[in-house]
């Protein structure tokens, strides 16, 4: 076991886990946040997707020790239930929520890359998403909630 420090959604946390320790494990287990989910357990499905360094990374397979004083952002880190982030604010008013399970995935994976890449056309976001793994994401709202995201982005 080892002591480490960790910044979770702007708040600093000590964790005391062996450095080895999927950082999803930590987040879920030690400090109780929901958003990232156990999904495949390889880094493929997506559905435990976190933003660092304004990049969508994987946490089942990313050990807690490489994320050492970096800054990490979960879906509960991005906006309120009084006060939505505005990507969570497209798919609330697209009703673009099936089960739930995957849309931590959807919504990270796709505010890191439309942060990235503001300007991004439709096929480039629909490239971006074709690695989290949903069983509705053929649903069309999920998308039409992703490209007001990126119109607000542009304006």
């Amino acid at each position: 076991m080892s002591k480490m420090a960790l910044r979770v959604n702007g708040r600093a946390h000590t964790v005391d886990v062996d450095p080895t320790t999927p950082l999803l494990y930590v987040l879920s287990d030690d400090l109780e946040l929901r958003g990232p989910k156990f999904g495949c357990g390889l880094g493929l499905c997506g559905a435990c997707t976190v933003i660092v360094k304004g990049r969508a990374v994987r946490s089942c397979v990313t050990p807690v020790s490489t994320m050492e004083g970096a800054e990490i952002t979960t879906l509960e880190g991005l906006g309120t239930i009084e006060k939505p982030h505005p990507i969570q604010r497209a798919f609330i008013d697209a009703q673009a929520a099936q089960c739930g399970f995957c849309l931590n995935g959807v919504i990270l994976t796709a505010k890191a890359f439309l942060d990235q890449n503001p300007r991004a056309t439709e096929p480039q976001i629909r490239q971006a998403m074709s690695g989290v793994l949903c069983r509705c994401f053929t649903h069309n709202r999920m998308y039409d909630a992703i490209k007001k995201y990126a119109s607000e982005k542009r304006s």
